[in-house]
């Protein structure tokens, strides 16, 4: 062993065998759980619906709130201040719709169908000839929009890697992608949702934990915020930033705060990683538990990160901010190696690999059932024995084209997973609220509500909101979710001999 290898090891050995072991346990849940998970579709997709109400509520947290709410939107707050935590009482609000509007009737009604993916509820709930259709389309945007998502998440954890660990970003991001996938092949649905509550709370302490660093690292409350009130870093703007880290606005538009917050907040309630954890809960009184307590531990978590960034500005010199403003991605990297504590920086980083694994791992699954359960046996008829092994195969061709993207990224954390997050909602929201709640709803309704939903980000995005000024703090969440809001209502109105049969109805509604 080399004298410089020696010296890395006993630098950094507390970390690597802290995250080796988190590691080693989430292969080892995997495993445990992998005959189980060979007995079936079922068993693999959804975990027979048989997960306690506590598991359920931590896998929910731990999935929603991955790297984009520990890395990136931590590190935004860098560049827009304490500002950004209003970012986080738009998705605790989108948290308690998610769980007391759409979760039990959710819950209900795909145990009625037989349903074990998102798309299939489409298929199922708007039984006609179009119904095939739907359920195409929506496995198609779940591929596409998937991916973004999932680039942001190991993008950030390439970077925490590499700035704590001093670990290639290659290596890292490649260590990441398929130990995540390993596990997630093994164990499908059962290994997802306990890794995602043990996940849960590790990052419920970590949030905690790494708020109090800058306080800690400057001396004390007083000190923090008299420094980071007066500051004399400059925004990316060229302007020094003076009082703007505490001033509501001054750095950020609201409209932004606002298109961010409705765009991330809103998967909760449209997309498929967060949906499909209601199919697998076990029963009412477990529903009623994670009702409660999954706003808690989103909301307390949110309080401690979504301002972090902010105050990393007391630990930052001006060259160090200067570089920090345009790289928003590696604050919290930063502020880890800035602290120089190898036990704090252990347990963080563990957390962080849970942050991003949690949501990795259920959108792994979600791609796998997407392309074979709703897309390849729809097409072809994939015979029922052997749609979990093609399941898995999915996930490891998906993850080598994701570990190439992410070589790659194609923008930062908070932009990509945003947009991820506009055309899950605008696509897919109307006819998910529409099938739980609205019996007039129409398969041409929901076919018409994801075209326009999809269009309308990528149109809003691309021709509108970079190329006139004044439209660029306006995301296509609004002006998309909006359209195919309308379009539902207006085509399922204008269809209504479409809508199913009594009976089916009143299978569905009973």
């Amino acid at each position: 062993m080399t004298t410089q290898m020696v010296d890395y090891l006993s630098q950094h050995w507390i970390v690597l065998l802290l995250t080796s072991i988190y590691l080693v346990f989430c292969l080892w849940v995997g495993w445990y759980f992998r005959a189980r998970a060979e007995e079936g579709v079922e068993s693999f997709y959804v975990a027979k619906r048989e997960i306690p109400g506590w598991v359920v509520s931590l896998a929910f947290f731990s999935t929603f709130a991955s790297t984009n709410t520990y890395i990136g939107q931590a590190g935004k707050s860098f560049q827009f201040g304490l500002s950004w935590a209003w970012v986080g009482l738009f998705w605790a609000f989108f948290c308690v719709i998610s769980w007391l509007v759409l979760g039990p009737r959710m819950r209900k009604q795909t145990a009625r169908l037989g349903s074990v993916t998102i798309p299939d509820y489409f298929y199922f709930r708007y039984k006609s000839d179009f119904a095939r259709a739907i359920r195409l389309l929506s496995a198609f945007v779940i591929l596409f929009a998937t991916l973004w998502y999932m680039v942001g998440i190991t993008k950030g954890l390439g970077h925490v890697i590499t700035s704590v660990l001093d670990i290639p970003y290659a290596f890292g991001t490649a260590a990441i992608v398929f130990v995540t996938c390993a596990y997630t092949v093994f164990g499908g649905m059962y290994s997802v949702l306990w890794t995602d509550a043990v996940q849960g709370i590790m990052m419920f302490a970590v949030a905690i934990i790494m708020v109090t660093l800058p306080f800690v690292f400057v001396g004390g409350v007083d000190d923090l915020m008299l420094r980071i009130s007066d500051t004399a870093h400059v925004a990316r703007t060229g302007e020094p930033m003076g009082g703007g880290l505490v001033t509501f606005s001054a750095l950020v538009s609201f409209f932004y705060i606002l298109g961010i917050g409705l765009a991330v907040g809103m998967k909760q309630i449209a997309e498929p990683r967060c949906l499909i954890r209601f199919y697998s809960i076990d029963n009412a009184r477990s529903m009623k538990f994670a009702m409660i307590w999954t706003p808690v531990f989103l909301g307390i978590s949110l309080i401690c990160v979504m301002g972090l960034g902010a105050l990393v500005h007391g630990m930052a010199t001006e060259e160090e901010a200067a570089y920090l403003i345009n790289n928003t991605d590696e604050v919290v990297g930063f502020m880890l190696a800035k602290f120089d504590n190898p036990i704090i920086s252990g347990v963080c980083v563990a957390g962080l690999f849970a942050a991003g694994m949690s949501s990795l791992a259920s959108v792994m699954l979600i791609v796998g059932t997407a392309f074979v359960k709703d897309m390849w046996d729809v097409v072809s008829d994939v015979p029922e024995v052997k749609v979990v092994n093609y399941t898995r195969w999915t996930m490891v061709a998906y993850c080598v084209l994701l570990y190439g993207v992410t070589l790659y990224p194609p923008g930062g954390i908070v932009e990509m997973t945003a947009f991820s997050g506009a055309v899950f909602a605008a696509s897919f929201f109307p006819a998910i609220f529409g099938g739980l709640y609205l019996k007039w709803g129409t398969d041409l309704g929901a076919l018409a509500s994801m075209v326009a939903g999809i269009a309308g980000c990528l149109v809003w995005r691309l021709l509108f909101r970079f190329e006139f000024e004044g439209l660029s703090d306006i995301h296509e969440i609004i002006p998309a979710f909006l359209l195919s809001s309308l379009v539902y209502v207006v085509v399922s109105k204008a269809t209504a001999r479409r809508i199913p049969s009594t009976d089916h109805l009143q299978r569905i509604f009973a």
